[in-house]
């Protein structure tokens, strides 16, 4: 591995930029804190191309423009591991997201392999080399950065060009390269990273279990949890954990600060004055008919999944086969991800069969 270049200073970005652009393929990877915080801070971003690795001191730098033209530049594909929060925290720091991307988790789960394979277990299994994972629980936002943590993070975007270049192969193999490209397109879309507060309610797990009228509640509760927590820059549960959403929703106020709780009882009020405290239910529970076709459209998955080896999670999860079942309008099927693009061809014309 290559000794990786420092870049703090603003004006060493330009040249950075400029060695870039005539580089096919980079190599991406950000390290960042959230641990304490509603946004990702974004600590440093480190960059592989040509046999060279930098990392950019994004504490330091004060803008990250002028390498976002590189980075979103098409002539050049954006190897990242597990892309999504990466995406994410350049997106909140640029407003841009990188693109073209190449994401090498996805690749993976495309040729067979476990559908969340971490960095170090896709090196070893592709390049029979050991990546230390001993920073993995560090702490970026401080400096100086240690010898040992300023390796690790060159360690991550080292191999990304060798393991993009061991999958490619593959999917070349099992023509499967527009499966990855299909799934690598709809990360660039940056409504993913600005998602809409009104919708926070479909995070919590256990709304069906709810009586109708708690479960609107709930709803509330999230919408306005996920607002004030943008608003102060803080993790959801520092505002009010999940299952305190369920304890208020049936009726039991948890112990809170007087202006957190004046402003969660005034937006119960208004959602109640709206005429919204008995809004009817997305995530119902299944009849026996619809259990009976969830498992049916499981074991469609399961056998399909098996034929070209790969998990079933990547043809359709779960989750995905129940809102499948309860759909009952046209449009639910329609918008179902197991029925659009390469995942229609390989299992989704038969789930389409299966449910009549």
């Amino acid at each position: 591995m290559p000794d990786a270049i420092w870049i703090d200073r603003d004006d060493e970005l330009p040249a950075l930029a400029r060695t870039l652009e005539s580089e096919a393929s980079i190599g991406v990877d950000t390290e960042f804190l959230r641990e304490r915080t509603f946004f990702p801070k974004l600590c440093l971003l480190q960059l592989a191309a040509g046999g060279q690795i930098w990392c950019v001191d994004t504490l330091r730098v004060g803008s990250l423009d002028p390498l976002m033209p590189v980075l979103t530049a098409a002539s050049a594909r954006k190897v990242i591991h597990a892309a999504r929060q990466d995406l994410e925290a350049v997106y909140l720091s640029a407003k841009r997201v990188m693109t073209p991307v190449f994401d090498t988790q996805i690749a993976a789960g495309c040729i067979g392999l476990k559908p969340q394979v971490g960095y170090a277990e896709l090196v070893k299994t592709l390049l029979n080399v050991a990546v230390p994972k001993g920073q993995t629980r560090t702490d970026w936002s401080k400096r100086p950065l240690t010898r040992e943590q300023l390796e690790y993070a060159a360690d991550d975007v080292s191999y990304l060009g060798d393991i993009a270049g061991h999958l490619s192969l593959r999917l070349r193999e099992l023509e499967r390269e527009h499966w990855v490209l299909e799934d690598c397109l709809a990360l660039e879309d940056p409504e993913l990273y600005e998602p809409d507060p009104a919708q926070a309610w479909g995070r919590l797990r256990g709304l069906a279990q709810l009586a109708p009228a708690s479960r609107a509640r709930a709803k509330v509760i999230a919408v306005w949890r996920e607002k004030l927590a943008r608003v102060r820059d803080l993790p959801r549960a520092w505002i009010l954990p999940d299952a305190a959403i369920f304890s208020v929703a049936q009726g039991a106020l948890p112990p809170l600060n007087d202006s957190l709780a004046a402003s969660l009882l005034e937006a119960l009020e208004e959602a109640s004055n709206d005429g919204h405290d008995e809004e009817p239910s997305q995530d119902a529970r299944p009849t026996p008919e619809q259990k009976a076709l969830i498992e049916r459209l499981g074991k469609i998955v399961d056998a399909r999944a098996a034929e070209i080896q790969v998990s079933a999670e990547i043809l359709a999860p779960r989750g995905e086969l129940k809102a499948l079942a309860l759909g009952t309008r046209a449009g639910a099927r329609r918008d179902s991800h197991a029925l659009t693009g390469w995942r229609r061809e390989e299992i989704g014309t038969r789930l389409l069969e299966a449910m009549g």
